[in-house]
């Protein structure tokens, strides 16, 4: 017995684009699909304690935009990290304040407990010398865990300018770290 798929019939969307584009009270399915994944990116990007912060922040401008998410995309999650990286770029000004207290401790030295275990100062000193475009296309992709398609999509740009700026991370990091990693 064949099959008939209707060649007109149309895409069925996506679990998120439905949860966003439905009543206000279906946003918290969204919110409980992503939130993890938002908070661990920025966790990374600005420390656990102002991520918890910064992703509610993300969440409140998502729910107030959710109707210009993009339905023809699956997951909401490229276009929540986008929100999140433009939150960070809006936090900088305590981020600096955190990346001058971080280059204290490598210059001046600290007790081993005050100094965050996995904290490794040429990182840091590599990723804080990638320009801030480099370096945000650079951690959506490696702590966010975004192809690089939805990298793109996160930032806005287009796929080829998301491969040059992550080519060019990977050389200067490289550069940096001495070829060690």
């Amino acid at each position: 017995m064949a099959v008939t798929i209707p060649i007109d019939a149309a895409p069925v969307p996506s679990p998120d684009a439905a949860d966003l584009a439905g009543p206000p009270q279906r946003f918290h399915a969204v919110v409980d699909r992503h939130f993890d994944a938002v908070a661990g990116f920025l966790a990374r990007r600005v420390g656990p304690d102002t991520a918890e912060d910064l992703a509610q922040e993300v969440f409140v401008t998502a729910f107030r935009k959710r109707g210009k998410f993009d339905a023809r995309y699956e997951s909401a999650r490229p276009w929540l990290l986008g929100i999140a990286t433009r939150a960070v770029a809006s936090h900088r000004r305590a981020e600096r304040r955190q990346l001058q207290l971080y280059q204290r401790v490598v210059n001046e030295g600290a007790p081993a407990e005050h100094v965050r275990a996995d904290f490794d100062p040429d990182l840091f000193a590599g990723l804080t010398a990638l320009a801030r475009r480099d370096r945000d296309a650079f951690l959506l992709h490696v702590w966010g865990d975004l192809a690089y398609e939805d990298v793109a999509h996160a930032l806005d740009i287009p796929l080829g300018t998301v491969r040059s700026r992550i080519h060019r991370a990977r050389r200067q990091l490289t550069a940096h770290l001495g070829g060690a990693r």
